[in-house]
């Protein structure tokens, strides 16, 4: 066998497991049909925070008189904002290439579909095609954006979140439809630019993933920035008019028409598994994901598979472990690595949204926790209380936590407001090695910082507040 392990696609899950694959001694090659880094650097994760932070930074400007500092004449230059993001993607995609050649992986470029047992078949951009053959095949193909049937993409009047992160001017008015992560990160952005912006959501609250109290929190904050929200309803057409388009909503009180310079369709994302030799191949899927076992086994010996087109959560840190657990897996049966790798637990993966106010949340809801027949005690921080989100201006939003009422067991926690992606690392690290409440509160959290928001709220669960 030329390799010892073959990845295909070199996003999130791919390069870590090209990499940790190749530090444990493994002659590694990673196959990528567009750009290493796959959508999270080049078209996801990473430029869309690049625009949220301008976003950001203009709301600062423009409310500056806060601060106590003038700021006069502050505009946005609309171009500038995407050629930034555009550049930070193409940076970290340079980044991924020079941590493959210092890896020593083998770059090759082309579209791969696995042909047979210890075969990938890559066709370049230029039509020619060759076989890679190695031992240990992993497919890392990611996902893409879901489009409904009655929202055909276009790419100029209905768009995907691909188009929204560079559309080469602004446009005045934009329905976003979903109001999952990608929907409520782009209303922010547009609406912080100058676009009137109406999210349409199908489901009865926005963000309907998390915890309930987060999504009425965000829609009263989202209502306050001035974009209009309409949820139980859905978009049943769409047709093109001189200046823009017609969107067709059913409600629960019946049709409406909205009219707008462009939709985007932020309905969620499928995976990338079809025509890439699945099922020539006889490898196992299941609503439209590859089937795989605690370690990334496929049902077929020397094929494993990761990250979005997995059943696991479609998240780039989600992605980013399952590669280092399967390349430690790999290495643990050729015996190059000395301990199977830990197994992932699902239910203990942080989820952030990067809208203003912030999103991050871990374990379970309240519902969740009360459906799984937990005994709960729940306790709440708002910011209002917090000195360090009064000084820096920013007490929207709250801390959630949850607890078992028998044992103090951390069942989950949920925030909302400024840098709150940054804290919840914090409630992950706890409940993997098993915290209880007393921990929490017992270990001394700094002053001013929003973090001890953290230990405030798990005070207020069990009667102990001192700030609230």
């Amino acid at each position: 066998m030329a390799y010892d392990v073959i990845v295909l696609g070199s996003g999130p899950g791919g390069y870590p497991a090209a990499i940790r694959a190749s530090q444990l001694g493994l002659k590694t090659a990673i196959i990528e049909k567009e750009s290493l880094g796959g959508v999270c650097l080049n078209w996801g994760c990473i430029p869309t925070k690049a625009l949220l932070k301008s976003a950001q930074v203009y709301e600062y400007l423009k409310h500056a008189q806060n601060y106590g500092v003038k700021a006069t004449g502050v505009d946005k230059d609309f171009e500038a904002v995407i050629k930034r993001s555009r550049g930070v993607a193409d940076k970290m995609s340079k980044g991924v290439q020079f941590l493959m050649k210092k890896n020593k992986i083998d770059v090759i470029m082309g579209y791969g579909k696995l042909k047979a047992k210890g075969q990938v078949e890559v066709t370049a951009a230029d039509g020619k095609t060759q076989v890679v053959e190695g031992k240990h095949i992993v497919v890392a193909t990611g996902g893409r954006w879901k489009e409904l049937p009655n929202l055909p993409i276009d790419g100029k009047t209905v768009i995907s979140y691909r188009e929204a992160m560079a559309l080469p001017q602004q446009p005045k008015s934009m329905i976003i439809v979903g109001s999952g992560a990608i929907g409520v990160e782009f209303a922010y952005f547009y609406n912080s630019m100058g676009t009137k912006v109406t999210i349409v959501e199908f489901m009865p609250r926005i963000v309907p993933v998390e915890d309930e109290d987060i999504s009425k929190e965000l829609e009263k904050q989202y209502k306050k920035q001035g974009i209009e929200i309409m949820v139980n309803s859905s978009v049943e057409s769409v047709e093109k008019t001189g200046n823009g388009v017609k969107a067709r909503v059913k409600t629960q009180t019946g049709e409406i028409s909205l009219e707008a310079d462009i939709v985007l369709s932020a309905v969620g994302v499928v995976a990338n598994i079809e025509n890439i030799g699945l099922e020539e191949l006889g490898i196992k899927t299941e609503r439209g994901r590859i089937v795989v076992d605690k370690y990334g086994k496929t049902n077929i010996d020397g094929f494993y598979a990761i990250g979005d087109c997995s059943p696991g959560q479609a998240l780039a840190h989600v992605a980013g472990k399952e590669g280092v657990n399967v390349a430690e897996f790999i290495a643990y049966n050729e015996k190059k690595h000395h301990h199977l790798p830990d197994t992932i637990d699902y239910n203990n993966i942080p989820g952030c949204t990067y809208c203003t106010p912030e999103i991050a949340s871990v374990g379970y809801t309240e519902k969740a926790a009360k459906d799984a027949g937990y005994e709960i005690k729940v306790g709440k921080f708002p910011f209002m209380a917090s000195g360090k989100a009064s000084a820096s201006g920013a007490t929207e939003g709250f801390v959630k936590v949850i607890f078992d009422a028998k044992y103090g067991e951390f069942l989950g926690a949920h925030m909302i407001g400024n840098n709150v992606t940054e804290m919840i690392a914090e409630v992950s690290v706890a409940r993997k090695l098993e915290t209880t409440a007393h921990e929490i509160l017992n270990a001394i959290h700094p002053h001013p910082t929003m973090s001890e928001g953290l230990k405030e709220a798990t005070a207020q669960a069990y009667g102990e507040a001192i700030d609230i």
